[in-house]
């Protein structure tokens, strides 16, 4: 089991939102490399960023943030980052920058496509993110929840070749302090090598550390 420590960045800060809501934010950290260094230093072996912003404009709005996450681990750990990735120019650019992963969310479900074609221009270095309510897909930030079976959609997409399929039941998120064990996807039965992530992705485990948010896989 592999845990990752998920920073959510929302105006350069480190912040977790209730239930997907820009406007119900609670900022932990408002240094995000510090953040970064914090998890280093506590063992983490990857770091998991989401652009909240980048997620509800369509494209990035905390590249400076990621920046800094990236210096501060250099090439100790490997970074994944999702939230507002909508062109190949961008993914490229992110890449270059140092982000080891890239999680395609929205632009996967509504131009299925493109993630295709990501797949294809960088093997090795594309994970789809499927976020759901009640087993529907949600799109544009969470803001959107659309009739696409999660389960379908995971099976499809890991035909494309993806690294690794991340899951967030978003009507889990914050979850309580005890999270019970969640049941065995359909996703982790489809492929050996999909990831199965404990609801929220950017969750999973609760914790009381600053900026905290563990995830588990496979």
């Amino acid at each position: 089991m592999l845990i990752i420590p998920a920073i959510d960045l929302k105006d350069g800060h480190c912040v977790r939102l209730k239930q997907g809501s820009m406007a119900d934010a609670t900022v932990f950290s408002e240094d995000p490399g510090a953040m970064a260094s914090h998890w280093l230093k506590l063992g983490a072996r990857r770091l998991h960023l989401v652009d909240l912003n980048g997620a509800f404009a369509g494209k990035p709005r905390n590249e400076e943030a990621v920046k800094a996450v990236v210096q501060a681990v250099g090439a100790d750990i490997p970074v994944q980052l999702g939230g507002g990735i909508r062109d190949l120019d961008t993914i490229e650019r992110y890449l270059d920058d140092g982000i080891a992963y890239i999680i395609i969310g929205t632009a996967a479900v509504k131009t299925p496509g493109f993630l295709h074609d990501a797949c294809y221009a960088f093997p090795g270095h594309i994970m789809v993110g499927l976020d759901a309510r009640d087993g529907k897909v949600a799109v544009d930030g969470w803001s959107k929840v659309t009739g696409h079976d999660v389960i379908d959609l995971a099976k499809k997409f890991q035909d494309y070749g993806v690294e690794a399929v991340i899951h967030t039941d978003i009507g889990r998120y914050p979850p309580p302090r005890a999270v019970p064990a969640p049941p065995r996807s359909s996703c982790a039965q489809s492929r050996s090598g999909c990831h199965r992530v404990c609801p929220p992705t950017s969750g999973g485990t609760w914790s009381d550390k600053p900026g905290s948010s563990p995830c588990a896989a496979p």
